[in-house]
């Protein structure tokens, strides 16, 4: 009995020790370099240098000594269309390499410089307010009061106001909200708040387009540019050189803002809008995520600019300079401002 116990034990230490024996053999074997295969073209190819430890080192370095196994994303980083049998062949493009441009141009370019854009004019307006305070005329009302606007010319006026008020509000927190609004409310209040703000900025849309239109019919005769436009706008009405100039219905400041800030900037903020919303009437456009990128560039940054100059228009037509405000609010003006702000529309009137 003791003898075949014996003969049992002799045998498990043997057993034992070939399995540490063929354990040590492997281990070596895993972390000696290997021999360089033959090259197929025959031309021998340098074996690259590996490192004591593969595994301490980052993917990217272990891709580099590893000439043969190309890192996994550089295939599908080249935009390559593959085949699928769905309809929206886009799907066939698994990384997209101009989205992450567009990201980097919207989060980096519009998003900072469009904020110090909107800082300055801010800040810029509360200065000019602070120093200057609002312009007084220079002369007392007379209280003869003169007709400047109907009825549906200020109706007009005030749901192209009012419209791009909300646009602009909505437009602001889906571009920055996230930077400010959602640490206060937390994800999931900001995220139903962003959602109402969408769907405003989306019906509001339209509105704002249609009375663009309206307006310029209404007004675009008076828009024209005539004499002494130029003097007034080198000399912004007289600021800078403390003499007056005459100005017609409207003047230079005026004009400029209808031509570049209202039917321009609106007008291309309205159609890369219809885009985005998928919207645009009387032509077939395929809007592929390319073409979504591009108008929402477009979008942000002419909206961005309209903001920036609809703050200054607000300003002086509130405010900025005493009896601005009366023309939209009544319809008329009085006459001591009539005659000081725009000479030559007054005298026409009183002729």
């Amino acid at each position: 009995m003791k003898r075949s116990f014996s003969k049992v034990l002799h045998t498990l230490i043997l057993a034992a020790g070939l399995s540490l024996t063929l354990a040590s053999g492997i281990s070596y074997a895993e972390r000696a370099p290997m021999a360089p295969l033959p090259s197929p073209s025959g031309v021998d190819i340098p074996p690259a240098s590996v490192p004591a430890n593969p595994n301490s080192l980052a993917n990217g370095a272990q891709a580099q000594s590893q000439p043969a196994n190309p890192p996994i994303f550089i295939m599908p980083n080249a935009d390559p269309q593959n085949y699928v049998s769905i309809p929206d062949k886009q799907a066939g493009v698994l990384i997209q390499r101009s989205g992450q441009a567009w990201r980097v141009i919207r989060n980096g370019v519009i998003t900072v410089y469009g904020g110090w854009l909107l800082a300055i004019a801010f800040f810029g307006i509360i200065a000019v307010y602070t120093l200057k305070g609002s312009v007084k005329l220079h002369e007392p009302l007379s209280g003869v009061m003169i007709k400047r606007f109907s009825g549906f010319d200020r109706a007009v006026h005030w749901i192209m106001a009012f419209s791009f008020i909300a646009l602009a509000f909505t437009g602001l927190m889906i571009l920055y909200g996230k930077y400010f609004a959602m640490p206060l409310m937390g994800g999931m209040a900001y995220g139903s708040f962003l959602f109402v703000c969408k769907n405003i900025h989306n019906f509001s849309g339209p509105l704002f387009t249609l009375s663009i239109v309206i307006f310029f019919i209404l007004f675009v005769g008076k828009n024209i540019p005539e004499k002494g436009d130029l003097e007034w706008l080198l000399t912004f009405g007289g600021m800078f050189s403390g003499k007056h100039v005459p100005a017609g219905f409207f003047n230079m400041g005026e004009k400029f803002w209808f031509w570049f800030g209202m039917t321009f900037l609106g007008l291309v903020i309205s159609a890369s809008g219809f885009v985005l919303d998928m919207i645009v009437p009387f032509m077939q456009i395929e809007y592929l995520r390319g073409t979504m990128q591009i108008a929402n560039i477009i979008h942000s940054t002419a909206a961005i600019l309209m903001t920036t100059m609809a703050m200054g228009h607000i300003y002086i037509g509130t405010i900025g300079m005493q009896g601005s405000i009366d023309g939209m609010k009544t319809g008329y003006v009085d006459a001591t401002w009539a005659k000081e702000h725009h000479e030559i529309w007054y005298n026409k009137v009183n002729k």
